[in-house]
């Protein structure tokens, strides 16, 4: 029988890390990757702009936003020089870690529009716990499946939805419905080998109990943001409001946009949280279609390139926290911009390396340091 797919990523790759042209070159004893450092920078830099555009020129918040670009940089950096066995043994202590900051969350968390999801930080400031576990939760699933033969089976695969499950269910009482922690451990076991028999009865049952979800477990605000999708012009003042702001903005930038700082529906107050969950929005009407185009085509590579360092790895845990790590950039992308365009419910996720916010930049740079690190250590 033929290897699945998926399992055809982990099996297809050289096995003595002869991938490497020229090994002694100056970014491989840098342990950088040109490539994607070149596709991350050029997102850092896009998104600075995009943020002093939607701020309405608050260097303020430009020059916190570049210090999290600043850390997450020099995170980077040095998270790529430590070798990969390094991160897969202490991959459970960041996980426990993680974990332990989600309860912590609950306890001394700070209450913001009706939900716990922060914590102050004295002389730092806030931080979302949930963007760690983020970073903790593909190198807890990488190191977990890469110690079991694949495909893996059915008693791993419960163990390892054990492990996703107790950051949801600490995420899911704060009260947020957050499921981007469980989405990398969804790609591991992608990659890893899993039945397309398991994966196909986990969306039919997954299916069946959406009913139950929806009656138990989602919150009143939840389900109007559902309700709102289908028809969000029944409540175009309240609930509908973010969505039919976000197409009139995106519509009216056209193919080439206003121009940069031209924007008027986020800065006439129109589009809310216009720096951060919108700033898809705010994007596109000042870029228009052409700009949304060359942005989408900055994330491909990004995501690309992950994928192919996973390929080109010989071990498992860096050809599946590689794969894991380009797959969960390309969900939350997918994620956000199906939220700003009204074909997915409005979730509160950012745009990677876009939104404001430090904690997101800096947990996505630390991940790609790691990439970093899985591609230069052979």
């Amino acid at each position: 029988m033929n290897p699945s797919q998926q399992y055809r990523f982990l099996r297809h790759s050289l096995r003595d890390g002869r991938s490497i042209k020229n090994d002694s070159s100056r970014w491989t004893k840098l342990h950088l990757d040109p490539w994607l450092l070149c596709f991350l920078i050029l997102n850092a830099i896009l998104g600075l702009m995009v943020v002093y555009s939607a701020t309405a020129q608050d260097m303020g918040m430009v020059l916190r936003q570049a210090t999290s670009f600043g850390i997450g940089f020099i995170a980077m950096i040095i998270l790529a020089q430590i070798p990969p066995k390094v991160y897969q043994a202490a991959s459970p202590y960041f996980y426990i870690f993680a974990v332990i900051m989600l309860a912590l969350v609950l306890v001394i968390g700070e209450t913001r529009m009706g939900a716990k999801r922060w914590i102050s930080l004295p002389g730092i400031g806030s931080m979302q716990p949930s963007e760690f576990m983020k970073f903790a939760m593909p190198l807890m699933m990488a190191w977990y499946f890469s110690r079991r033969a694949f495909p893996p089976k059915l008693i791993h695969i419960i163990v390892a939805l054990v492990i996703m499950m107790i950051p949801f269910v600490l995420v899911a009482l704060q009260p947020d419905l957050n499921i981007g922690l469980i989405i990398p451990g969804v790609f591991a076991l992608f990659l890893s080998g899993m039945s397309w028999r398991l994966i196909l009865g986990a969306i039919t049952a997954l299916a069946l109990a959406a009913p139950l979800l929806w009656m138990f477990f989602l919150q009143e605000y939840q389900k109007k943001r559902v309700l709102t999708l289908f028809d969000p012009e029944s409540d175009a003042l309240g609930a509908g409001w973010n969505i039919i702001q976000s197409k009139i903005a995106i519509g009216s930038g056209g193919f080439t946009g206003k121009g940069y700082l031209e924007g008027t529906q986020s800065h006439l107050g129109y589009l809310p949280e216009h720096h951060t969950d919108f700033i898809m929005s705010t994007y596109a009407e000042e870029f228009g279609f052409i700009g949304v185009f060359l942005l989408f085509s900055l994330f491909a590579a990004i995501i690309l390139r992950c994928l192919m360092i996973g390929m080109n790895c010989f071990h498992n845990f860096g050809r599946l926290y590689a794969g894991t790590v380009g797959l969960t950039f390309f969900f939350f992308v997918f994620l956000n911009s199906g939220m700003v365009s009204g074909i997915l419910p409005v979730t509160g996720d950012p745009l990677p390396l876009m939104s404001y916010g430090g904690t997101a930049v800096i947990s996505m740079l630390a991940s790609m340091g790691i990439v970093m690190s899985i591609h230069t250590h052979r």
